[in-house]
């Protein structure tokens, strides 16, 4: 088509030549009947055909003034969108290499571009490799902060909005990438601020009130409570929050984000401050903390939601045994502090309680199961048969049921077998029998993690649970259990139980096997009363021997075979030191009473001069690597197990991974370990 030219879709000649062309034939029929009417009508068609025509030279000339006039702004247009508007635009090759970019772009990148030049020279962090290396045709956006420094050296951030896409007019042609940057710098830091100043709320707990006031008069209790308000007091004011005693050993604390986040890359070191504060009775003062904070980006939260999951974060910290923290940030719980052991409590109120509530419990069930942590030890073993002793007092069904390995209690279980009360109360988890009971009870002892039990399957069939457990609590636990009894100041779940047979029943006889079991339990687990140990136990232990209990059998049933011997002496002797008190040592292949070797190479290796903690990983099986830890107190293994998916107490952890090889598991360990131990041994400021 010429220039001079309209297309025939916005032209209207070919319609007014069909109406020229009728309108001769019209005036050739006037003609026929009148020759004067016809010559007129003549005249007047060869006037129209002039109009036409003049008609149609004037919309050509103004059709072309109005293409070349928009065709040649577009071109400014286009010229000035590519240089002048507010959005940087660059063009890389395949190999991230600039091969155009406009004027803006070169004020948005670090360095001034230069062609040929590559992208992470000019401006770093633009574009990641993976982008630059995807192939077909792609495009989207993303976004990217980049640091920059003003004239006065100081460091601030522009944040720009990137939009991609992929360039390749025809497969003659290479591939190139082409960005648009736009800064939104003033809406991000707007975004930012809004998320720095959601709102945090703590509860605080003085959680030994009761133990560190006791024996203090009125003056001694009002210094050493003001020594605390003051640390409190100062530690807020630092983070330029607001502060207020809500009760005699609880206080509320309102922070904005940004000040949460900088107590948390503290680790909260207010918690060591006021673990320095003692009574007169050298007892120290520890502190309890539920921490919640607003979600960056929703307005959905209430206070109300926020209050309830702060004070959530108080109860999981003191049931972990008091002195630490629990920050729930962005629905993720995080754990500071504990490193004060937990404290024991001079009464049996609260085990009194528990006792008479369990046994309502029991007495409306229909039946009761009751279970421990797979491979049961004999704290897990123990208690559990304390339990069924209550439920058989009520003339209730019971059963206990084991996991698959019981390598660490076979003894135990064969000595009750001597007895036929004991013979029908044992079922395996892989063949518990379908209950048609109404309302059965579940009992779980010595655990309160889900995935840890002997038959999870039971958590999912019965509804009404009880948990009996002496651990330290973790954030992943029995969900809704009907009764809850942890006290992590306990020496082991057999010494809980021990007191809850105390007020069960006053007639109740418990006997010798049954009492011989739940002592072994607390031998166990304090190390032959060497550890965590307090007068409670000595008088769980007391109450023990006086219905039966027998020390030698107990003594009996810790004796090893010679392979056992053998092979725990390797373990220790291949068992390697580190700086700080820490003994690692691992077994890299599956041997029978894998796991009492373990634990008994961890528990030896304690008893060496200048030794802390100990840490021994054996193959379970193929796929499975276990975790013994063990420590003298001052350091908290429970803390270093849980990075590994495990728990337990401070003293006494361990932790179960798979699909890793052992060497690096260990190496995972050892560096969380020295990590943790490097921590806890730097001076309080």
């Amino acid at each position: 088509m010429r220039s001079d030219e309209v297309p025939r879709n916005l032209s209207a000649w070919p319609d007014a030549v069909i109406n020229l062309a009728v309108m001769l034939v019209m005036v050739a029929v006037i003609a026929q009947y009148n020759k004067f009417l016809g010559a007129t009508a003549a005249g007047v068609w060869f006037l129209l055909i002039w109009f036409s025509i003049e008609r149609r030279k004037d919309r050509n000339r103004k059709f072309q003034e109005y293409a070349e006039n928009v065709i040649g702004n577009f071109k400014d247009l286009r010229y000035y969108a590519m240089t002048k508007l507010p959005e940087g635009i660059v063009v890389l090759d395949e190999g991230g290499r600039l091969q155009w970019c406009n004027a803006v772009m070169q004020d948005f990148a670090e360095v001034v571009p230069q062609q040929g030049m590559d992208v992470e020279e000019f401006w770093s962090g633009l574009i990641s490799e993976e982008l630059l290396s995807s192939s077909g045709s792609v495009e989207g956006e993303y976004q990217v902060s980049t640091p920059r420094r003003n004239d006065s050296g100081e460091e601030f951030y522009r944040h720009f909005l990137v939009k991609y896409r992929s360039l390749q007019a025809n497969p003659d042609y290479s591939r190139m990438m082409v960005l648009f940057a736009r800064e939104i710098t003033p809406y991000e830091n707007l975004r930012i601020e809004y998320s720095r100043s959601r709102t945090a709320i703590i509860y605080v707990q003085i959680d030994n009130y009761d133990e560190v006031i006791q024996g203090l008069n009125e003056a001694e209790k009002t210094s050493l409570l003001l020594s605390v308000n003051e640390i409190l007091e100062a530690w807020v004011a630092s983070l330029k929050g607001f502060m207020r005693r809500v009760s005699s050993d609880v206080y509320l604390v309102i922070l904005e984000r940004y000040a949460l986040e900088q107590a948390v890359a503290e680790k909260f070191t207010v918690l060591d401050k006021i673990r320095q504060l003692v009574n007169k009775h050298q007892l120290p003062v520890t502190l309890s903390m539920g921490a919640a904070v607003a979600e960056k980006n929703s307005d959905e939260q209430s206070m109300s939601e926020l209050g309830e999951k702060a004070q959530a974060g108080l109860q999981l910290a003191l049931g972990r045994g008091g002195d630490q923290v629990a920050v729930n940030i962005n629905d993720k719980t995080q754990f500071f502090g504990g490193r004060a052991k937990a404290v024991e409590r001079n009464t049996r109120v609260k085990a009194r309680v528990m006792s008479h509530s369990i046994r309502d419990t029991m007495e409306a069930a229909d039946e009761v199961v009751i279970m421990g942590h797979t491979r049961e030890d004999y704290d897990a073993f123990g208690a559990a048969v304390g339990v069924a002793l209550m439920a058989r007092s009520l003339n209730k069904p019971v059963q206990i049921v084991l996991s698959g390995w019981l390598d660490s209690v076979e003894k135990i279980i064969e000595l009750l077998g001597r007895d036929e009360a004991y013979r029908d109360l044992f079922v395996s988890a892989n063949n518990v029998p379908v209950s048609n009971a109404l309302n059965p009870l579940l009992v779980v002892v010595d655990t309160f993690i889900p995935n840890l039990v002997a038959a999870p399957v039971l958590l999912e069939r019965i509804k009404k649970v009880v948990v009996i457990d002496h651990h330290r609590r973790s954030e992943n636990t029995i969900k809704n259990p009907a009764i809850s009894y942890l006290e992590p100041g306990s020496s082991s779940t057999c010494e809980m139980v021990t007191e809850l047979l105390m007020y069960f029943d006053e007639k109740m006889r418990i006997g010798k096997l049954a009492a011989t079991a739940i002592y072994s339990g607390i031998v166990v687990d304090t190390k032959n009363f060497a550890i965590q140990t307090g007068a409670r136990t000595f008088e769980a232990a007391a109450y023990l021997r006086r219905s039966g209990a027998d020390p030698v059998a107990v003594n009996h049933l810790f004796k090893s075979d010679y392979e056992t011997t053998l092979a725990l002496a390797k373990t220790k002797a291949q068992s390697e030191y580190y700086e700080g008190g820490l003994v690692v040592s691992a077994i890299d292949h599956v041997i029978p009473n894998v796991q009492v070797i373990a634990g008994q190479a961890a528990d030896s290796l304690l008893t060496v001069e200048g030794v802390r903690m100990t840490i021994i990983l054996f193959q379970m099986n193929s796929d499975t690597v276990g975790i013994s830890a063990r420590s003298t107190g001052d350091l908290n293994v429970q803390v270093i197990m849980e990075k590994f998916g495990g728990g337990g107490h401070q003293n006494v952890a361990g932790a179960q991974v798979k699909n890793i090889p052992i060497g690096n598991l260990e190496n995972s360990v050892v560096k969380v370990a020295r990590k943790y131990i490097a921590e806890t041994d730097k001076p309080s400021k």
